[in-house]
């Protein structure tokens, strides 16, 4: 009797207790996947991968980078696939402003996904200024000159986007709007690719972020002739207003993302793990020579800026005859 007694006792600890593990009730109990859509190398990549490191020690399991670049639209097919996949915490992305805001005010028609109602944000990570570059061998040595030469040769001044409906593509627009321009957006797969191609000669700019551009800015192979924020790291480069002109560009930021319906206890852990390893000073001070600064917020406050720069995007795309 007492041995069926004290197997009763363990069955009961192991259903009720904490023997909860067992029967799949702990989250996570295996590798989370954290989708980037953006190719190797890339600073948001670069950013993604040591964000993933830290997510793994705090919640002790692997966490497994897919990069999924690629698509029409810059960003949408990688974050589609997030949406589409299971509501259990397992399928995450670190997303940036280009796939949650600007592909949707530039392209509405061709993403799929609503960011508002399709998306759980999980918290704000990273913010980085976006910069344009021409190579350091250019018959024009700044943004005046560049802008000269593009009004003498319409459609001759090409700069290299990440991509259809990238922040790229919205700053070119913005550039095009303020100076009577006529230069031309190109997009890539992605910066790395638009790099290459200014340093092969096949456009004559590239806008990226300055965590994308650093190791080129560095080698002095190309400069930075315009950023959206200034950075001391290049403090030569100026921005739109200190030009004169009426607005900046828009820079980048990082934030996770699960799909819509993650269980509010999925919802907590994450969040509490991004928190935790965003504040982090290690990864700060790996991350800040190339521009990109941690900066924690938690859902609430990321989707207040989601809801705040889609209606200022908007706006500025309306203004700007960026759409119709």
């Amino acid at each position: 009797m007492a041995k069926v007694i004290s197997i009763l006792t363990t069955m009961a600890f192991l259903v009720f207790g904490g023997g909860s593990q067992l029967f799949g009730q702990a989250y996570p109990d295996r590798a989370i996947n954290l989708v980037i859509p953006l190719p190797v190398g890339e600073g948001g990549d670069v950013a993604g991968r040591l964000l993933a490191d830290g997510l793994a020690k705090v919640l002790k399991v692997p966490v497994v980078v897919l990069n999924k670049p690629g698509g029409a639209v810059f960003g949408a097919q990688a974050t589609d696939m997030v949406v589409k996949s299971k509501k259990d915490g397992y399928t995450i992305i670190l997303a940036n402003a280009s796939s949650i805001i600007y592909t949707k005010v530039l392209q509405p028609d061709t993403v799929p996904y609503d960011s508002f109602k399709d998306l759980t944000p999980l918290g704000l990570t990273t913010m980085m200024p976006m910069i344009v570059t021409i190579r350091s061998d250019a018959p024009y040595k700044d943004f005046k000159e560049v802008m000269g030469y593009a009004k003498r040769n319409p459609e001759k001044v090409r700069f290299a986007t990440p991509g259809v409906g990238s922040l790229g593509d919205f700053d070119v627009q913005i550039i095009k709007a303020l100076t009577g321009t006529d230069v031309a957006s190109v997009p890539f797969d992605g910066a790395s690719p638009g790099l290459t191609a200014l340093l092969g000669g096949q456009v004559e700019g590239a806008l990226s972020t300055t965590g994308s551009a650093d190791s080129h800015l560095r080698s002095g192979k190309i400069r930075g002739i315009l950023i959206s924020s200034t950075f001391s790291e290049f403090p030569d480069v100026l921005t739109l207003k200190q030009l004169g002109y009426q607005q900046d560009l828009l820079g980048m930021w990082l934030a996770f993302y699960g799909p819509a319906g993650l269980p509010a206890q999925i919802q907590e852990t994450l969040s509490s793990a991004i928190e935790k390893v965003v504040k982090d000073p290690s990864l700060s001070s790996k991350l800040a020579p190339m521009g990109m600064t941690q900066e924690f917020e938690p859902p609430e406050k990321l989707l207040m800026r989601m809801q705040e720069e889609y209606k200022t995007a908007v706006e500025i795309a309306k203004r700007r005859g960026m759409v119709k």
